[in-house]
């Protein structure tokens, strides 16, 4: 047998028991793993050609992947100056002057992760960063991504200077006399300022790429869902892929807009399984909703500010009509739904699929963040995945409900957040991800959050839910083999096992017993997807 990796001297943890493996080494051979056994008998299966590592003690878990994520979007979108880090406006203000004096006149000023609870009790308005912005023409992502901030000198350059109307909810915020203020709700609003922006070139875009894949291969990523394949995405892994230089193994779900036809519904049927050594497409994104902190949410019941009403698609039985002919075909689906009415909604259409029968297919909810006790056992009645972001919660809410999703929710449902430990609990598979770039992707503060329920920036700070919180062994879970059986691949993939995808996340010491203000600072030492090293600590 011919190896092409030996890992000797390891402690193999099993995400299933939570325990070790009796064995102390693995080898590779083909992208799987073919041996489990002591040092001495797995260094005696490799020869000149093998790499042969000794991890010193160090803990194995099967290859962490990031249950949601978007590569290509976020590469491209955290190409801009980073206004995560600014709480007030001030903060945003002092940032965005010193990012305008390195700007050559008449060119474009791109930012993200704006919070609008920096904005306080202001309306989230290009006048509140005024006189800053009013000669240049900018662009903010907030944290959402669902919504922008256009300076007034971008919406002339775009031709915007009023309410538009969309074909699906979407809206040019104006004010009463009918005059943008600069917030732009949901892409197909925002795509009116972003077309008249310059755009990175193709190659620009392959370098950020590979640099954000990178990134995340560092931080112990084996492998992402990615929840996009909007623009040149897929020409991208496939350009990555045939170099080599593809360092995650990704999953790519299309996204189905509202007013997708009969013949739009095919096409993405038809896009299934293409893909290369680490890609392929699998699934189909869809959107039930937009964002509660936007007013965009599908909500039971409107928010303080009577918003949040209404679907994302203006028909909701077009997108159970959809579901149905992609469960019929056997495509799995994975639909953001943040409200809960969007998610009742979701799990209605699932319900109406299976009852006609058809082929067994695992359906997903992203998002999940505010759902009655009536709506959480269904996940696990008709097998649908809660695919939960907790960052999103501890990142962006407070404990004392202060912020602008608490606010806008009122005490009752905002004591309801990110139900991670009752849907768990009620047998639901619960994958964890980042939905990067919303939130940071290192896969262990995805796993401390799960875990603390406290704001990374600021672990002080009370928890929000504590009484949601999951154990160490379930954020592993959460991340390995409910990741697995979400994407189908429970027999291949999640454990480590004869047989099974080398994807391996090598720590310094256990993620298990690490204290979970602490997990984020554990090293990774090695990082490895299909038996190919993507990458190794100095320290190794």
């Amino acid at each position: 047998m011919r190896t092409s990796l030996v890992l000797l001297a390891a402690r193999l943890l099993d995400p299933v028991t939570g325990g070790f493996l009796p064995e102390t080494a693995l080898a590779v051979s083909g992208g799987r793993t073919v041996a489990l056994g002591d040092d001495r008998e797995i260094r005696a299966l490799a020869d000149a050609s093998t790499t042969v590592i000794d991890l010193k003690g160090a803990v194995v878990t099967p290859g962490l992947v990031d249950g949601h994520i978007h590569p290509v979007t976020g590469a491209e979108m955290t190409g801009g100056l980073d206004l995560s880090g600014c709480t007030d406006l001030a903060g945003v203000r002092e940032a965005l002057a010193a990012e305008v004096r390195k700007l050559t006149p008449g060119a474009w000023l791109r930012a993200w992760g704006l919070d609008p609870n920096a904005f306080g009790d202001a309306p989230v308005a290009s006048a509140s960063l005024s006189p800053v912005l009013d000669d240049v023409p900018a662009l903010l992502r907030l944290f959402d991504a669902h919504s922008m901030l256009a300076s007034p000198r971008a919406l002339e350059l775009a031709g915007v200077d009023g309410p538009r109307t969309f074909d699906q909810a979407a809206e040019v915020v104006c004010d009463a006399d009918g005059r943008p203020t600069g917030l732009l709700l949901e892409e197909a609003a925002c795509e009116l300022v972003e077309r008249a922006a310059p755009r990175p070139t193709r190659q620009e875009c392959r370098e950020r790429l590979a640099a954000a894949l990178r990134s995340m291969a560092a931080a112990g990523l084996t492998g992402g869902h990615a929840m996009d394949a909007n623009g040149d995405s897929l020409a991208l892994y496939a350009d990555l892929d045939a170099a080599g230089d593809l360092p995650l193994r990704l999953r790519v779900a299309p996204w189905c807009q509202p007013g997708a036809d009969s013949e739009a519904v095919r096409e993405l049927i038809a896009q299934q399984g293409r893909g290369g050594s680490l890609w392929r497409t699998e699934g189909v994104k869809l959107f039930m909703d937009g964002t509660i902190d936007n007013g965009t949410a599908w909500l039971e019941r409107p928010d303080c500010h009577g918003e949040s009403t209404h679907s994302f698609w203006p028909d909701p039985a077009a997108y159970t009509r959809v579901i149905g002919e992609l469960h019929d075909a056997g495509v799995p689906t994975a639909t953001h739904a943040i409200g809960d009415a969007a998610v009742r909604h979701v799990l209605d259409a699932v319900e109406r699929a299976r009852s006609a029968g058809g082929p067994d297919v695992r359906h997903r909810v992203e998002h999940i963040e505010t759902v009655p006790d009536d709506t959480v056992a269904r996940f696990a009645e008709l097998g649908v995945v809660a695919s939960m972001q907790p960052t999103h919660c501890t990142d962006f809410t407070r404990a004392d409900h202060t912020d602008n999703w608490s606010r806008r929710l009122g005490e009752e449902r905002a004591s309801h957040a990110w139900r991670c430990r009752d849907l768990w609990d009620a047998g639901a598979r619960v994958v964890l991800g980042s939905d990067w770039p919303i939130s940071p992707f290192p896969p262990l503060g995805v796993m401390a959050a799960a875990r603390h329920r406290r704001p990374g920036r600021d672990l002080t700070q009370p928890p929000h839910g504590p009484g949601q919180a999951l154990t160490a062994l379930e954020t592993l879970q959460g991340m390995t083999v409910n990741a697995a059986w979400a994407a189908g691949e429970e027999h291949e993939a999640g454990r480590i096992a004869l047989g099974h995808r080398a994807d391996f996340t090598v720590f310094a010491d256990s993620p298990l017993t690490t204290p979970a203000v602490d997990l984020p600072e554990l090293p990774v030492l090695l990082t490895v997807v299909d038996g190919r090293t993507t990458h190794r600590a100095a320290s190794l």
